[in-house]
C-alpha cells in the first residue's frame, strides 16, 4: 500500500507547478486515490488547502506532512481528465491547479474560511474577549471583524494567545428529500384511530393517508400539500406511527417538462453516406475526424442523432457540444424526445446546484449522451464511442481567461485518447478546419441539400442603404423591407430581424461641443438602456444616468448616435402598431429560462417578429418563417480582424438559413453600406466554396493563419507607460530568441486600450516552426510571477481567435 500522495496544491504559481509529496495516515489508507480533492497543510502549517492527488507513490523524502482530509468520497477525476490537464497546461501555457479546476462545476471549487483558535485561555479571559468563542474554542474570523474588538484579537494574536488557521469549505452541496414511512401494521392503524379524540381531525386524517400508502415511503411534500402541517408528521413520528428518511435526489432542470419520443427520420443520400462513415469509424475504432459541412437545413441534427444512437447501441457514450448561443430549447428538446433520460445538459443557464446534479449524473454512469457548451468537453465520461462539435467555426469555443483552451482542440485530443470518431459540423466550417480537410488531415462529408424535400434554399436579395439615404429614408429600415414585412404580417407568416448590436443607441453626444459620454474605468463610450433609463459600458458593467447637460460645455443639446435593438423595435413598433414584436439580447435573457420562454412564444406564433442579436442566427427550425432580415451587414465587417470577413460571411449565411425550412418559401433581404464586399455577395449566393477560395487567397498574401501559426502576449497595468515597457522589453528578448522568420506585430494598444481602469498592451507573434517558442514562452510565464507583485499581468493566448 503506498504510503505518500502527489498533490498539485491550488497556488497558482510556477513554485507550485508541481505535485508536493504528503503522508497518507492510516485511517485515509484505503480511501485516498488518484483524481480526488484533499485538504493539505501548506507553507507554515495553519495555512490549509485545497489539492488534487495526481498520484501515489512509496517513495519517501524528508519531512513530509499529512494529508488532513479527504473533500470527495470518490475521485473527480479520472486518469483521462489528469493527463489531460498536462497537455492543457503544455498548449495553453497555463498552471496545471488552474486547468485541474477548470474541469470541474464551479459548485466544486473550494472556498477559504479563517479561523481564529484559542491557545492560551487566562490571556484572552484577562483580555475580556473570552465570550466570543465558541465551546470549541474557535472564532469565525468574520465574527471576529464585526465583533469591534478586532484590535484587541490582533494583539492576542502577535503574543501567541490565539493562532489564525485557513479552512476549506466546499459548496457542493446535495440536495436530499425527506421521506415519510408508515410503521404500523393495519391492525396497529385501526387500534390507533379507535384511540383518538374526535376533535383529532388531522391526525384522522394523517392515519388514513399513513394505511393508504401500504408502506410506501413517500415525500413529506405529499402529505403537507393535503393540509398535513410538519408538527402534525412531528407528533405522527412520536406516536410510532412513521418514520423519517433523508434521500439523495437531484435538481432537475426539465422536471416540469414533458419531452414526446420521436423516432429516427428517413435519411437522404448524403445524410446516409456520413452516418455510415461515422458508423464505421466507431466499430473500428478509429481516431478520425470528420468534417461535416451542410448547406443550413441539411439535417445535421439528424446525422448527429442517429451516429449517437449506433454509438449507445454498442454500450458506448457520446458527448456532443454546441456554441452557448446555439443550446436553444428547441435543440435539447431533439435530444431528450430521441434519446431520453440517457441525456444530461450542461451550459450556462443551469443554477450551480442543476449543473452539479448533472455533473454528478454523467460521473456516476447514469448519462450516456453529454449535451452541452464548451465546458461540456470535461464531461467525466467512460467508454466514449464518438464526440461531435456542432458549429465548429463558432469562436465562443475558445476560451478567453485562462486557460485559454480551445473546445474543438480537446475533442480531438479525447478522441485520440478512446480512439473514436470526432465530428466538426457546420454550414461555414472555420477556414483552419476546412484547410485541413483539404490536406486530407480531417474527412470532408458534404450535405448538399435541404433534409427536407419541400425546404429550399431562400432568395436572398442586397439592400443599398447609401441609395435609400440619398432617397431621404434615413432610418434602419428600407423601403422594400418595410413592404416585406407588410405582406408577412398580412399572411401571418413570421419574420426574423437581425441587428448585432444591443441596447439603445450607440453612444450620447452633445452637438455644440463633440464631446461623447465615456465610461470613467473604460476607453468605450457608455450606450444607452432605455428600458432602465441609464448609460451602461458593455465592458465592465458601470452605470449612470443620462445627463440632462453636457459634462463638459453645459449645453443642453444632447442627442443619441448609432442603433441598438431597443431603439430599433420602438421605431419597428411604430411602423407596424398592430404587430407583436419579441426582443433578444443579452438584455432580455438575463434571468433563468428567459431565452426558453422567448423562443416559446415565437414557436407558438403569440409574436409575429422576432428581433434580436446573433444569438437568433443559430439553431432556429420554425416552418412559418417566411422572412429574414439584417439590419447592417457591415457591424462585424468594419472591425480592425482579419477575420472580420469570415465572421460576416459566416452570420450572413446562418440567420439566412433561417428563413424557408418547410413548405413555404423563404427569402432574406440583407441591408449593407458595402454591397460589393465579396463576403456580402458570396453570402447572398450561399456559395461557401467560393469564399474560402477568396478568403485562402486574401490569407496566403496577407500572411495569416491558417498559413501561418500566431501566438498572443497581452501585458496590462494602472499606468500605461508600465505595461508599454515591459511589453518592449519582452518583444526584445523574444526577437533574440527566436529566428528571424518569426513576424513581430507590435507591441501596440489593444483595441480598447483600457479596460476596468487598466491599460492594455499586446504583441502577435506570426511563424511556421520556432523550436525555441514553447521554452521561452514559459520562461515570461516563471517571470510572469515577478510581475504579478509590481501590478503587472502578463497573458499569453495561443491561437487567438481575436486579433483585437
Amino acid at each position: 500500500m503506498e504510503k505518500y500522495a502527489e498533490v498539485i496544491v491550488d497556488v497558482p504559481a510556477m513554485q507550485t507547478d508541481q505535485p508536493f509529496t504528503y503522508g497518507i495516515p492510516e485511517k485515509l489508507a484505503e480511501i485516498i486515490k488518484p483524481g480526488m480533492r484533499v485538504e493539505v497543510p501548506f507553507g507554515n502549517g495553519n495555512r490549509h488547502i485545497q489539492g488534487f492527488v495526481t498520484g501515489l507513490t512509496n517513495q519517501a523524502i524528508a519531512e513530509t506532512k499529512d494529508v488532513l482530509r479527504v473533500l470527495d468520497l470518490e475521485p473527480v477525476l479520472n486518469q483521462e481528465l489528469l493527463a489531460m490537464a498536462d497537455y492543457m497546461k503544455e498548449t495553453t501555457f497555463a498552471f496545471k491547479i488552474t486547468c485541474l479546476q477548470t474541469m470541474l462545476p464551479s459548485v466544486m471549487k473550494a472556498e477559504y474560511q479563517k479561523k481564529l483558535l484559542l491557545k492560551d485561555f487566562m490571556a484572552v479571559k484577562e483580555a475580556g474577549v473570552d465570550a466570543l468563542f465558541d465551546q470549541a474554542g474557535e472564532l469565525d474570523w468574520l465574527s471576529a471583524q464585526n465583533s469591534g474588538q478586532l484590535g484587541t484579537l490582533l494583539k492576542l494574536r502577535q503574543a501567541g494567545a490565539i493562532s489564525l488557521r485557513y479552512e476549506v469549505h466546499t459548496k457542493n452541496k446535495v440536495k436530499t428529500i425527506r421521506l415519510v414511512t408508515p410503521t404500523l401494521s393495519p391492525e396497529e392503524f385501526v387500534t390507533a384511530k379507535n384511540q383518538l379524540k374526535k376533535t383529532a381531525i388531522r391526525k384522522s386524517q394523517l392515519l388514513t393517508m399513513l394505511e393508504a400508502a401500504a408502506g410506501e415511503s413517500l415525500p413529506v411534500k405529499q402529505y403537507t400539500q393535503q393540509g398535513i402541517s410538519t408538527n402534525v408528521l412531528n407528533q405522527g413520528a412520536e406516536s410510532g406511527w412513521l418514520s423519517f428518511s433523508e434521500v439523495e435526489t437531484y435538481r432537475d432542470p426539465f422536471e416540469n417538462r414533458e419531452f414526446e419520443q420521436t423516432t429516427a427520420l428517413a435519411l437522404n443520400e448524403d445524410q446516409l453516406v456520413a452516418v455510415t462513415a461515422i458508423n464505421e469509424a466507431a466499430q473500428k475504432q478509429e481516431a478520425r475526424t470528420f468534417l461535416l459541412e451542410g448547406i443550413t437545413g441539411s439535417g445535421k441534427t439528424e446525422v448527429y442523432l442517429q451516429s449517437i444512437a449506433q454509438v449507445i447501441a454498442a454500450g458506448k457514450s457520446a458527448i456532443m457540444l454546441v456554441p452557448e448561443i446555439a443550446l436553444t430549447p428547441q435543440m435539447v428538446e431533439r435530444f431528450k424526445s430521441r434519446l431520453g433520460d440517457a441525456v444530461a445538459v450542461l451550459h450556462s443557464a443551469l443554477s450551480q446546484g442543476e449543473r452539479y446534479d448533472e455533473w454528478r449524473k454523467i460521473e456516476r454512469g447514469e448519462a450516456k449522451v453529454v449535451v452541452g457548451a464548451r465546458s461540456a468537453i470535461f464531461a467525466p465520461l467512460e467508454n466514449i464511442g464518438l464526440i461531435i462539435v456542432d458549429e465548429e467555426h463558432e469562436a465562443t469555443y475558445k476560451q478567453d481567461e485562462t486557460p485559454r483552451y480551445h473546445a474543438r482542440d480537446l475533442a480531438i485530443w479525447r478522441g485520440g485518447y478512446h480512439q473514436c470518431p470526432v465530428v466538426l459540423g457546420s454550414a461555414t466550417p472555420s477556414l483552419e478546419s476546412r484547410a485541413r480537410a483539404q490536406k486530407n488531415v480531417y474527412t470532408l462529408l458534404r450535405l448538399r441539400q435541404r433534409a427536407n424535400p419541400e425546404a429550399s434554399l431562400p432568395s436572398v436579395a442586397i439592400v443599398d442603404m447609401k441609395e435609400e439615404y440619398s432617397h431621404k429614408n434615413p432610418g434602419n429600415f428600407s423601403q422594400v423591407l418595410k413592404e416585406k414585412i407588410a405582406d408577412r404580417l398580412a399572411n401571418d407568416e413570421q419574420i426574423v430581424l437581425l441587428l448585432n448590436r444591443r441596447g439603445y443607441s450607440s453612444f450620447v453626444m452633445c452637438r455644440d461641443c463633440g464631446h461623447v459620454v465615456d465610461c470613467p474605468n473604460c476607453d468605450i463610450s457608455l450606450t444607452l438602456h432605455m428600458d432602465v433609463k441609464r448609460l451602461r459600458c458593455h465592458y465592465c458593467g458601470h452605470e449612470e444616468a443620462i445627463p440632462n447637460t453636457c459634462p463638459e460645455c453645459g449645453s443642453r443639446k444632447i442627442r443619441y448616435y448609432g442603433t441598438g435593438t431597443q431603439k430599433v423595435q420602438e421605431e419597428l413598433q411604430g411602423l407596424f402598431p398592430d404587430a407583436k414584436i419579441l426582443r433578444m439580447d443579452v438584455d432580455t435573457t438575463r434571468k433563468k429560462g428567459a431565452h426558453e420562454k422567448i423562443l416559446r412564444a415565437f414557436g407558438e406564433k403569440k409574436a409575429q417578429i422576432l428581433l434580436g442579436t446573433q444569438m437568433i442566427a443559430k439553431g432556429l427550425d420554425f416552418p412559418d418563417i417566411t422572412l429574414v432580415g439584417v439590419l447592417n451587414a457591415d457591424t462585424a465587417l468594419n472591425l480592425p480582424d482579419f477575420r472580420a470577413s469570415e465572421r460576416t460571411f459566416q452570420l450572413l449565411t446562418q440567420v439566412s438559413g433561417r428563413a424557408g425550412r418547410a413548405e413555404k418559401a423563404g427569402e432574406v433581404l440583407i441591408q449593407t453600406f458595402n454591397p460589393e464586399h465579396y463576403a456580402i455577395q458570396l453570402a447572398q449566393q450561399q456559395d461557401y466554396e467560393a469564399f474560402y477560395q477568396q478568403e485562402m487567397f486574401i490569407r496566403h498574401q496577407s500572411g495569416y493563419p491558417p498559413y501561418y501559426y500566431t501566438v498572443k502576449i497581452t501585458v496590462s497595468h494602472e499606468e500605461e507607460q508600465k505595461a508599454a515597457q515591459k511589453l518592449f522589453l519582452l518583444a526584445n528578448e523574444l526577437s533574440k530568441q527566436l529566428t528571424p522568420q518569426a513576424i513581430f506585430l507590435g507591441p501596440t494598444p489593444g483595441n480598447v486600450a483600457r479596460v476596468k481602469k487598466r491599460y492594455y498592451y499586446q504583441l502577435i507573434i506570426k511563424y511556421k516552426k520556432e523550436p525555441y517558442l514553447q521554452q521561452a514562452l514559459e520562461q515570461i510565464l516563471v517571470t510572469s510571477q515577478q510581475d504579478q507583485r509590481q501590478g503587472l499581468l502578463v497573458s499569453i493566448d495561443n491561437e487567438p481567435m481575436n486579433f483585437i
